[in-house]
Formats: structure tokens, sequence, C-alpha cells
């Protein structure tokens, strides 16, 4: 090969060699462009995510509807007058709740009849998921508040609990709801309320608020302040529950 031959095919090695490294260097240049724009996509998408999801926040809680005779930052329903605060958080699907009603609610009405305490029923939902999908402690949770909203709440969680579902099974339908309420006195504005799930987004609120205090599990009963528990988290018999009260009246 003479010498001209090798100096162009040399030349023309060069070149190919040049174009590779030109190649490579946009490929990188348009890959690192691409991560970039990626990166303000995904920044941008974020920040409107989290717009967004704060406007969603805001729209709910422009949608939840307090009832007016709502206490406790619209948390609960007062019963009784009593000097003793006792905050009961309850879902009315919650069996260890039932049970604590029956054990002890008499003694409860005792004490608000006899002025001792002032009971503040918080009706949570956090065990929608064993309803099989129809959120039955959301639904039965608003139609508390409804009841409580038309004067009835004391008489309507007797007749909840009486009327307990088993956890784990589709719950009451809201026709039960308001024939229940029927069975109470209640009429047509708590049937629209439960029909239209007036308070469901407040049942929920309720919860949130349970859960921020750093509560996790029903029934929770506060006396004054101070979390009222039997042995190793156990529910508390009625006499534990009386100790509780005493100590609060000094």
């Amino acid at each position: 090969m003479s010498k001209g031959n090798r100096d162009r095919k040399a030349a023309q090695a060069r070149r190919i060699v040049e174009q590779q490294k030109a190649a490579d260097k946009r490929r990188k240049v348009t890959i690192w462009t691409t991560v970039a724009v990626f990166a303000v996509l995904i920044v941008a998408g974020g920040i409107g995510w989290g717009v967004l999801a704060n406007q969603d926040k805001k729209t709910e809680a422009s949608q939840v509807t307090t009832p007016s005779v709502a206490v406790d930052e619209g948390t609960a329903f007062a019963v009784g007058s009593g000097p003793v605060t006792v905050d009961l958080y309850e879902d009315f699907m919650c069996p260890i709740c039932n049970e604590f009603e029956q054990q002890t609610g008499s003694t409860i009405d005792k004490m608000v009849t006899d002025k001792r305490i002032t009971v503040r029923y918080h009706p949570v939902a956090i065990l929608d998921e064993a309803s099989n999908g129809t959120k039955y402690s959301t639904r039965s949770a608003g139609a508390a508040a409804a009841a409580a909203q038309d004067g009835k709440f004391t008489e309507y969680h007797k007749v909840l609990y009486a009327n307990q579902p088993e956890e784990g099974s589709d719950g009451l339908t809201d026709a039960k709801l308001i024939e229940l309420g029927k069975s109470v006195g209640l009429g047509t504005t708590f049937e629209a309320a439960v029909n239209d799930k007036t308070y469901d987004n407040w049942a929920t609120k309720v919860t949130e608020t349970f859960a921020s205090r750093g509560y996790n599990g029903t029934p929770t009963i506060v006396v004054n302040g101070k979390q009222v528990e039997g042995p190793n988290n156990t529910l508390p018999t009625t006499a534990v529950f009386e100790q509780a009260v005493q100590a609060a009246e000094g």
C-alpha cells in the first residue's frame, strides 16, 4: 500500500473515531438533558401533586358537616353535666366496645344521673375494612351523629349496640340504620341524613383526631385526661372505671 493510501486510510479512521466520539457526546448530552427534564417534571409534578393534595384536603375539609351539638372540637357528643369528664372513643362494629357497654354502661348512666360525670362519646371508624367494603363503621358513626343532631344520641347509641352486627360481616344496611332510628323516635330529618351520608366525612375527621391524639384502639376510655385500662392494656372492669372516676373526683 502506498504512503498516500495509508494516509487516506488513517485520516478516514480518525474521522470515524471523531464521529463516534461526537455521537457519544451527543448521546450523553441528550441523556442528561432528558434526565434533567424528567427531574424537573418530577419536581413540578410533585409540587403539582402537593398543591392538588392540599386542595383536596381543603375540599374535603370544606365538605365536612359538623353537627352543631358536637363538643370537643366538634368530635363528640356530651351526655351529663358532672364535673368529671369521661371521653369514650368507640367503633360501633367493635365487639369489645359492646362488651364495655354491656358491662359498664349502666354504671355510666347512673353516674350521669347522679351528676358525677359528663361523658363525651366519640364515634370513630377504625373497622371499615371489617365490613366487606360497606364501611359500616363510618356509616353507623354518621348515623349516630344524625341522631345526636336530632336529640336522640343516647337512645340511638343503645339501640346500635343492641343490634350490633358481627365483625367481618357486611354490617347493617342504611335501611336498617334508619329503621332503628325510627324505633327510638327519629324521623325524616334523620332518615335524610343517613341516606345522604351527611355526617360520613365528619366521622372520618373524628377518626383522624382520635389518631392524632395518640390512640389506636377501641374502646379507649379517658377520665379527666388519663387513659383507663385494665392489667396489660386490657379492657378495664367496672370496678377499675369506678376507681378512676373516684380518683378524679378527689
